[in-house]
This record gives C-alpha cells, structure tokens and sequence, in this order.
C-alpha cells in the first residue's frame, strides 16, 4: 500500500509536468507533492492505533492532498491508499465519512480532468470502486478479528491444557512416591520396630535372640538407608543401582526374608520401570507376608514368557478373603499406611499390567504380577 501511494504520487506529478507548461502554481505542486511525501512517510512511524497524533496525522495528510486536487486534479487516484489508511485509523463511522470526502474530491477531479463533457462513468465509477474496496476492506477485517479470537482460543486452551497437565503430572508424581516410600522406608520402619519390640521382650529371658533381632533391624535400617540415598539419587531402587540386575535384587531380597526363589524361562533385558516395579512389588508382598500372614515358607518365582514377564509370591499364611471390603487394603495396611495392594496393582496398570489374588482363609496367598514385555500405550514417563 505505501508503495503504490508513491507510485501513484510520482505519476500523477509527472502527468502534470508533462500536460501543463510551466506556470505560477506548478511550484506550489512540486512543494505540496514534497511535503505529501514527507508526511505519508511519517505514517509508520506513528503506528497504526487511533491515537491522537495519529488522527491530527492522518487530517494533515488529507488536507494537504485536497488542496492538491483543487490545484491538480491529476493527484486524485492518490485517494485510494488514503481510503484504506483511513479504515484502518479510524473508527467505522469516522473512516466512512473520510471515504465519502474522499470520494467526492475524486469524482470532482475526474470532472474537471473531463474538460465540461459530461460523462457519467465519472461520476458513478469512482463511488463502484470505493464501495467494493470499503466492503472487501471491513470482511477481512471482520476475518481477521476472528482469526485473532480463534487463536487466542486456542493459546488459552493450550495454556489450560498445560497447567492441566502439569496438575496431573504433580499428582502422578505424588501418587508414585507415596508408594516407594511405602514400599521401602515405611515397611523398613515397621519392621524394625517389630524387631526391636521382640528383642525388648526376651532381653533379659533370652539375650542371644534379643541381639539376634537388633542385628537383623540394624541391618534393614542400614537398607533403607541405602533407599534414603537413593532416594534423594533418582528414586531407583537400591538393590538395582547395586548393579546386579533384577534377578539378583530378588534373590537378595528373598535372602533376607528367607524366602525361596526360582527363575522360569529365558531372561531377557528388561526396562528400569519394568524392573523396579516388579522389585517395588515384591517387597511389599514379602512385608505383608512378614507382618500379617503368619506364614511359615514364601516363595518368589520369576518367568520370562514371549510376550510379558510375570512375578508369582506364594506363601502358606493365614491367607484372607480377595472379595472382603479391604481386599486392596488389608486392615493393618488401610488403618497404618493406607497402600498395600492397590499400590502394587497400581504400579502393575502403570506399565500395561496386571494383578492378581488368589487367597483363602487358612489356605495361604499367592500374588501374580504380569507386565507385558512390548512397550504399551498405558506406560507414563518415569
């Protein structure tokens, strides 16, 4: 638009150069065309908001080329970048009437330029175009203030999706360490104070037993001291940052529970969530089995099959009814700790897993956990 205000300010001073001799208002043309120029320049600067400076702007540029019709009617086309400047400055009824002046001083130079033939195209052509251009101007206004709303629609939406997002991410996150610290800290904690509670009773009655019990809790405070660290690390577990995989952090953790341990089938590599979820759920078992089964022997038994590996943990405790109402939480787990097995379901689902419970009063517990071996779309970042 600035370029064919130009291009049409340099036409029309030279078609007035060429048609008309020189005489005493041609000097006046070439100092208004001078000044027009000079002022049109400063329009960018200004900016394009209605603001005060830039009305009294706009009305000096407007000024200035009517005087210049009046003198030369060959500086009427200059109108046109005038009509779309002056829409897009101005308010809708402030911009029609400048387009109707406007308008009005172009059919007055296309009669004058008509040297007295009445011709009524000039008349009519000029106020066809500046409709047509003052319609197809105010559409794509009208579109473009749609567009601008749809988009800020849509980097709303995306902002609420974000902080959404972020909320369940926090909650997530929450939830997961909520579970290791019950699986790892919470359980070493009850245990030691099982322990030291004995060896408090059969002190004075049976001290070698007594020792027997703070060596074996000084040991499991030494283990979650190791899971405090790594904690603090990377939350992984501490038998898998030892570095001897899954199959030894299991065979470890059986030995101190002196439970059984077997592994079924070919092993094949495992991914760390995968490894410590599995390990995370062991634990918790082997602690419920400690704490409430009354169990005499436990056995882990791992199995690598084509599609998914499954950790089976047996016992010949007590057992307890699956479908009673704190099946999820046994009542020791739901009154102290509130997680039990529905954090270990949960960390089954969280890979695309699953759980299972088969369990009968008097007749022991065996806990089944199955996470598939190919990546599932359930998986969440770590």
């Amino acid at each position: 638009m600035h370029l064919a205000f130009f291009l049409l300010l340099g036409a029309s001073l030279a078609r007035f150069l060429l048609r008309h001799e020189w005489e005493a208002r041609s000097p006046w043309i070439i100092a208004l065309t001078g000044a027009l120029a000079s002022l049109y320049l400063l329009g960018p600067v200004l900016g394009t908001l209605a603001t005060p400076r830039r009305i009294a702007w706009l009305c000096t540029v407007v000024t200035v080329w009517v005087v210049m019709v009046v003198l030369a009617p060959s500086f009427a086309w200059c109108a046109v970048p005038l009509f779309f400047t002056g829409l897009r400055t101005l308010p809708p009824r402030a911009a029609l009437v400048l387009v109707t002046l406007l308008t009005a001083f172009v059919v007055f130079a296309q009669v004058q330029l008509a040297h007295g033939g009445l011709d009524p195209s000039l008349i009519i052509g000029p106020p066809a175009v500046t409709a047509i251009a003052t319609a197809v101007f105010i559409h794509a206004d009208r579109q473009a203030a749609r567009q601008r709303a749809l988009i800020e629609d849509l980097i709303r939406t995306r902002r609420e999706l974000a902080a959404t997002e972020r909320r369940e991410g926090t909650l997530a996150e929450r939830q997961r360490l909520s579970m290791e610290i019950h699986d790892t800290l919470a359980q070493g904690l009850s245990s030691q104070q099982m322990l030291l509670q004995a060896a408090d009773r059969t002190w004075d009655s049976d001290p070698a037993t007594a020792r027997r019990h703070v060596r074996t809790a000084e040991s499991i405070a030494e283990r979650n001291l190791a899971e405090a660290r790594r904690f603090v690390h990377d939350l992984a577990p501490a038998d898998l940052a030892e570095g001897g995989g899954l199959e030894e952090a299991l065979r470890g953790l059986a030995a101190r529970e002196s439970a059984d341990f077997r592994v079924d089938g070919g092993a094949v590599p495992l991914p760390d969530r995968v490894q410590s979820a599995l390990l995370r759920i062991a634990q918790g078992a082997l602690a419920n089995i400690r704490e409430h089964a009354a169990a005499r022997s436990a056995a882990l038994t791992l199995t690598y099959l084509d599609d998914q590996v499954v950790l089976d943990i047996a016992d010949d405790g007590s057992g307890f009814d699956p479908s009673a109402p704190r099946a999820d939480d046994t009542a020791a787990d739901a009154g102290v700790r509130g997680h039990g097995l529905r954090a270990m379901r949960v960390r089954a689902q969280q890979l695309g897993g699953t759980l299972t419970v088969e369990s009968a009063p008097g007749e022991g517990t065996v806990l089944s956990a199955s996470i598939p071996l190919a990546p599932t779309s359930t998986e969440t970042g770590s």
